[in-house]
């Protein structure tokens, strides 16, 4: 188990399997947005009381939760790559920093766009998970500023590791904001003890939203590090043996 998560963790050994791992993630994230969004659009009943404003809720809470994910998945990355110096942990982090803020803002734009025929306000500044949520955002673009403001790659992959584990604290804040404080965001709906409060009609395309969204940033992470690896290490020796076998064939 361990030979493997080393190989794993071998940046050549992951750029050669990377393009083997896309279409695992692509497919069926791709067949899992076309049925989401026909599901979610056309099969769905309107909500009784928000109508058909509610179908928003399959771009939002999918973006929402890989906001976090991503989030997450940064700082755990970047937590590995500080304490055991692995370099393809601070290849995740810094390919995860981007998608995690693309998906921030597109959460914090579909809850606006949401928000606006349910609360009667565009933005809410008292609402404790839209206001942690953008503190996320502001909190990635840190991340990626620093990155782009130290040309060491190794002094910048250890200071913006101490940054990503420092705003990892508002993951859960985020998370469990709604329960903390007053919030108009509604209370759980999925993760309950007595079972999802959603209709299946309704439920069903939730979660293949969910799902889809989940391969398909699976497959562009997986290219983004593949990407990062080339950069990291093209003064490699295996880069440049990889360079002039290309060249070879052609």
């Amino acid at each position: 188990m361990w030979k493997f998560i080393h190989k794993l963790a071998s940046p050549p050994h992951f750029y050669n399997l990377a393009p083997k791992l896309v279409p695992w993630f692509t497919v069926p994230g791709v067949l899992l947005v076309a049925y989401g969004v026909y599901a979610g659009l056309f099969l769905a009943p309107a909500d009784y009381q928000q109508g058909d404003a509610f179908r928003i809720i399959y771009i939002h809470v999918p973006s929402a939760y890989l906001s976090m994910m991503a989030y997450m998945i940064m700082a755990v990355s970047a937590a590995i790559g500080l304490i055991w110096r692995i370099k393809l942990s601070h290849a995740v982090a810094a390919a995860a920093a981007p998608l995690g803020a693309w998906f921030t803002f597109l959460a914090l734009a579909t809850g606006s766009i949401w928000g606006r025929p349910m609360w009667g306000t565009w933005w809410e500044w008292g609402d404790p998970r839209l206001t942690s949520e953008l503190i996320m955002l502001f909190v990635y673009f840190g991340y990626m500023a620093l990155r782009a403001a130290i040309d060491d790659t190794a002094k910048a992959d250890k200071a913006s590791a101490v940054l990503a584990l420092v705003g990892a604290v508002n993951v859960p804040i985020i998370h469990f904001s709604v329960e903390w404080w007053s919030s108009l965001h509604q209370g759980a709906t999925l993760l309950r003890k007595d079972g999802p409060a959603m209709d299946p009609s309704m439920l069903y395309p939730l979660l293949a939203m969910i799902l889809a969204f989940t391969f398909l940033f699976g497959a562009l992470l997986t290219r983004r590090i593949r990407t990062e690896v080339l950069f990291r290490e093209r003064r490699t020796r295996w880069v440049k043996d990889m360079v002039l076998s290309a060249k070879g064939r052609n």
